[in-house]
């Protein structure tokens, strides 16, 4: 067994655990920009607007998946934090039955749901054919999608970051080779694109499946485990359905707000499509820092050191400020040559509408990056539900000023940007003033 968070220098280990989970979300996201980058630059600006808008739709669909792993992943750390290896074998079973289920669910909604979703989203009439078409193939990767979730939050909450980055970083040189042959020599256009994002998604999950059941005969469940257990399916809901909530919510924001963004038409919509990807980049590594932390405190929520909790607190404030400050300078400094990776110089319109977006975003990533770190603290000491209203915060702030400010003349797609930041701001605000105020009854909870 390894990963013991509970002992030894808090920021090496904290910083260690992360890396590779920094490393692997940015090899994640190659899948979506390898689609963008190759549509964008070889299909033109109708395929790159119809596979951006369905990238913030399947990072809403993920979403829903990817909480509830991270909340049974929760509980996985705190029984490792307890030594408690019985109970996490039941509640591993048990919760892999349960989130399978869902997963499949899911699946089914998503193709019944197609043509309703496209109309939802306000897309343009001459984006429906080509969104429908990206949309129908990339549907066939949910399955691997929680597969790999799934497992990849299991080793980490175990204290194995490293083997969820390889298969990620296999998975994300097949999808960029799949692409330029799909796309570039067969000529398979949006499809193609799809289609080399779904095989690569299931060598990821399917081989992440077979190392766990080679490589750790100490996780693996026997007959024994397989059986019903009310006190842990209703610890492992509360985790997992709040955190999901948490999630779905945090993304249908961003939804509601790709739905605003499509009115304003198809150069406004290429340009978000393409600085997403970007600002994805951007503090998609102090997001998983928040994930990393989420894991320490929850080992040491589970073995009762509050102290330890404590500094771990200040250490991972104070690098989450250290980061974000360095990407800050850098999107801000460099935002017209980050589009251009994206866009052809001669469209200047979609460069200039994604530079005015990462300028106001990028000076503010701390926000974001401190909010991560309480999502996590929150979900690891079993207060899921904060973290719900943190997310009501910052999203419901963000979509109502969207809204409010994009209808003001002056400002137009500006207030869509400018109404990020102030949801974070003040959600930060009021999860840094709950801990203070209630932090030792919270930490004497484990």
């Amino acid at each position: 067994m390894r990963g013991d968070l509970t002992e030894g220098d808090i920021t090496k280990k904290l910083l260690l655990f992360a890396l590779p989970l920094m490393a692997g979300n940015l090899l994640q996201q190659m899948y979506n920009v390898a689609d963008t980058l190759i549509v964008g630059r070889f299909l033109g600006a109708d395929a790159l607007a119809a596979v951006g808008s369905s990238y913030t739709l399947m990072v809403f669909l993920t979403s829903i998946l990817l909480g509830l792993c991270m909340g049974s992943s929760a509980f996985f750390s705190i029984q490792f934090g307890r030594k408690d290896m019985e109970r996490l074998r039941t509640s591993f079973a048990l919760s892999f039955l349960l989130i399978g289920a869902a997963a499949l669910l899911l699946n089914l909604l998503s193709f019944a749901g197609l043509d309703w979703i496209i109309r939802a989203l306000q897309v343009p009439r001459e984006v429906v054919r080509l969104m429908r078409e990206y949309l129908f193939c990339i549907f066939f990767g949910i399955p691997a999608t929680f597969l790999y979730n799934y497992f990849a939050n299991l080793l980490r909450a175990v204290g194995d970051s490293v083997t969820p980055l390889l298969f990620l970083g296999v998975a994300a040189v097949m999808n960029i080779a799949l692409d330029l042959v799909f796309v570039i020599v067969f000529r398979w256009g949006v499809a193609g694109a799809a289609a080399a994002t779904v095989l690569s998604q299931y060598a990821s999950g399917l081989g992440i499946l077979l190392y766990y059941l080679l490589r750790f005969p100490e996780l693996r469940v026997a007959r024994r485990h397989i059986r019903w257990d009310g006190g842990i399916v209703r610890e492992i809901a509360g985790l997992s359905v709040l955190t999901c909530v948490q999630q779905s919510i945090m993304n249908l924001g961003i939804l509601m707000v790709q739905g605003l963004v499509n009115s304003f038409g198809k150069v406004v919509m290429a340009a978000f499509a393409a600085a997403v990807k970007i600002d994805s980049f951007a503090y998609m590594p102090v997001q998983d820092f928040g994930n990393a932390f989420s894991t320490f405190i929850a080992q040491n929520y589970g073995a009762g050191k509050a102290e330890r909790i404590r500094r771990g607190i200040k250490s991972a404030a104070l690098s989450a400020f250290a980061f974000c400050a360095a990407i800050s300078l850098a999107v801000c400094a460099l935002a017209r040559p980050l589009m251009g990776l994206f866009v052809d110089a001669g469209d200047t319109a979609i460069i200039e509408a994604g530079v005015g977006y990462l300028r106001i975003e990028g000076a503010f990533y701390f926000g974001i990056g401190l909010l991560f770190l309480l999502y996590g603290f929150y979900r690891a000491v079993k207060m899921p539900g904060m973290s719900v209203v943190l997310t009501v915060f910052s999203l419901g702030t963000r979509v109502a000023l969207a809204y409010a400010l994009s209808a003001v003349p002056a400002l137009g797609v500006t207030g869509i940007w400018m109404s990020v930041p102030i949801g974070w701001a003040l959600a930060d605000a009021v999860g840094v003033l709950y801990y203070y105020r209630n932090r030792t009854s919270i930490l004497a909870g484990g």
